[in-house]
């Protein structure tokens, strides 16, 4: 279930990175056209603004949830640890045991 979590967890970190990138490149579209004049030109730049400012915002809300959501996963498993100390060596170890088989044979 863990691994689950994890997968999740970068997922959104993923869409986090990506939907930064939008917003930077769309930061530089902006200033790249500044200098343009026009009525059609200062409404979409002023749309654009305005999206922006809402992505950013919707943005800082997702990071939290995601940061919100990791420490929660770290809790859940920092408490299974501690509830069963010696599943979690039993596992920690089958997968050592896995890892050294897998490298063995290379």
């Amino acid at each position: 279930m863990s691994h689950v979590n994890e997968a999740a967890a970068l997922k959104q970190q993923q869409t986090v990175n990506d939907i930064k990138a939008v917003i930077a490149d769309a930061e530089d579209v902006l200033s790249a056209t500044a200098g343009q004049v026009g009525e059609k030109m200062d409404s979409l730049r002023a749309r654009v603004q305005a999206r922006l400012h809402d992505a950013k915002a919707r943005l800082v809300e997702a990071e939290a949830l995601l940061v919100a959501k990791t420490k929660a996963a770290a809790r859940a498993t920092d408490a299974y640890v501690h509830e069963s100390p010696w599943v979690a060596v039993g596992i920690a170890a089958g997968v050592g045991f896995l890892i050294g088989a897998i490298v063995s044979r290379r």
